[in-house]
């Protein structure tokens, strides 16, 4: 499906708190939903998210120094890894049981494994079963790409993983990883039949050794998370009775972060640099001059020292960076869902149920799904609510009552000292909660199976960072840039 397109399925997810709640659920239960439901709201929304309105960033919209432009897509993959709903709507329904997460709900990459090397033959390698296979972008020599069938279809545990070529090659980055790691553990000498089991772990546990020590400090603060991760349960907004579930306050709200942090276009390496969509290219061009996946191409590959710092800094190379997390969206983000590039519908028949803005479909979303305001989540975390002056204009009370993923976006620009650099005080709490209580639900992470444990693939300063694994996993980086060498002056006689 195209970006933004899969829906939680059906219906809402259990409102009461005494409700035994499956894979989706709520961490505030007992608050109202923003806004009614009607034709007024749904417009205002429209209005809201439109091309050319309030999130549209136009010319002007800012990049993030303390957060490189990798981490936006390793940031859809992890939302790849905990939830997948291959059957979703948005409109809401009546009955309140009905909503399921086909992705369970923890950080074990389920997402690249499927379901192991004996149900899942065709992701790995039928002469070394215990790797993934690995195909060529274009022949012996080449870059890698991930396997595909003669229609170009990626075979892989998660086909959203395939939705951009950027998040395609960091997919082919992890199998790297996890086949480099194969042949670490059995350098060490594991037993063969223990060597697939061994490495998985492995790989698992320094995965979430990145969310927890690279990717959730840069975007919340360390603070936030040495407070969440300490032991005070009766001050933590995220708890379960028997198994983690995934709160729809941190999958349509407070997780959408991502989407404004989404860069124009991207230099993928040396010869490759174009925008993220286009969608006036024709849908079965080979190699279109856009980002789409379910391509293969040879210029189609990621130099990741483009990406993510540590790679090399003294190549020559810039590092690409993220925009900032504001409410504003790249121009190319408001035409992605159907039709041509700008062409987004304006509140008329049916038009309200089919939005085709990215940011109107996360806006509606929260009304869908009955979110509370960001101001209400605000007040119950003890937080002082902002009142956001630039609502007043449509006219349905959004400036004290705003829809949530709208707010989260919003205090990040707004809070002194950050500007949009990190999630604010809302959006913070709920990612890093999330994060942290997913993985001590998970008896198979490393916080429950081995809390001492450290990576044992850790760098010299005993981390181990994105740049680590992308090291270890042998991804392509680009060359130096060598400056051209002086002229030879020959003197005149």
């Amino acid at each position: 499906m195209l970006h933004g397109e899969t829906q939680i399925r059906g219906h809402n997810p259990p409102e009461s708190q005494f409700h035994d709640r499956g894979r989706f659920g709520r961490l505030f239960p007992a608050l109202p939903v923003f806004a009614p439901d009607n034709a007024k709201v749904r417009e205002a929304l429209f209005e809201l998210g439109k091309l050319g309105g309030l999130m549209d960033a136009g010319p002007t919209n800012p990049d993030n120094e303390t957060i490189p432009a990798g981490f936006t897509f390793f940031g859809q993959f992890v939302d790849h890894d905990m939830t997948f709903d291959p059957t979703s709507i948005l409109e809401r329904q009546n009955d309140p049981e009905a909503i399921e997460n086909f992705r369970t709900p923890t950080l074990e990459l389920d997402n690249v494994y499927g379901s192991g090397p004996r149900a899942s033959r065709h992701l790995y390698d039928v002469n070394d079963p215990a790797k993934f296979l690995v195909e060529k972008l274009n022949g012996p020599g080449s870059n890698d790409d991930m396997p595909r069938n003669s229609q170009q279809t990626a075979l892989i545990g998660d086909p959203r993983n395939d939705e951009n070529s950027i998040v395609s090659q960091f997919h082919v980055a992890i199998l790297k990883f996890h086949n480099a790691v194969v042949d670490h553990v059995r350098a060490k000498g594991t037993p063969e039949p223990q060597v697939f089991e061994k490495a998985q772990r492995m790989v698992r546990w320094h995965y979430q050794w990145i969310i927890l020590n690279d990717f959730l400090p840069k975007l919340v603060g360390e603070t936030v998370v040495k407070d969440v991760l300490d032991d005070r349960p009766r001050e933590r907004i995220f708890g379960w009775r028997h198994e983690p579930f995934i709160p729809v306050e941190f999958a349509v709200a407070a997780y959408r972060f991502g989407h404004s942090q989404v860069r124009p276009a991207y230099r993928m390496n040396g010869g490759f640099a174009t925008a993220i969509f286009n969608n006036a290219l024709p849908a079965n061009e080979v190699d279109p001059a856009d980002l789409r996946g379910g391509k293969r191409a040879e210029r189609r590959f990621v130099e990741w020292n483009r990406f993510f710092e540590g790679l090399g800094e003294n190549t020559g190379i810039p590092v690409q960076l993220s925009k900032r997390i504001d409410a504003r969206l790249s121009t190319a983000l408001f035409g992605l869902i159907s039709g041509a590039p700008g062409q987004v519908a304006g509140p008329g028949l049916g038009a309200l149920n089919n939005p085709e803005s990215l940011a109107q479909r996360n806006l509606l979303r929260s009304l869908a799904l009955r979110l509370p305001s960001g101001q209400a989540m605000a007040k119950r975390l003890r937080i002082k609510p902002l009142v956001l002056e630039e609502l007043k204009q449509f006219g349905v009370g959004f400036e004290s009552s705003s829809p949530p993923w709208y707010y989260i976006l919003r205090e990040s620009e707004l809070e002194k000292d950050n500007e949009g650099r990190r999630l604010g005080p809302v959006g913070g709490r709920i990612v890093a909660e999330v994060f942290v209580g997913v993985l001590r639900g998970d008896r198979f992470s490393f916080l429950n199976a081995n809390p001492n444990w450290r990576p044992e693939l850790a760098n010299a300063q005993g981390q181990f960072l994105m740049a680590d694994l992308l090291k270890f996993a042998g991804v392509p980086l680009a060359p130096p840039v060598v400056a051209p060498a002086a002229p030879v002056v020959t003197p005149v006689a």
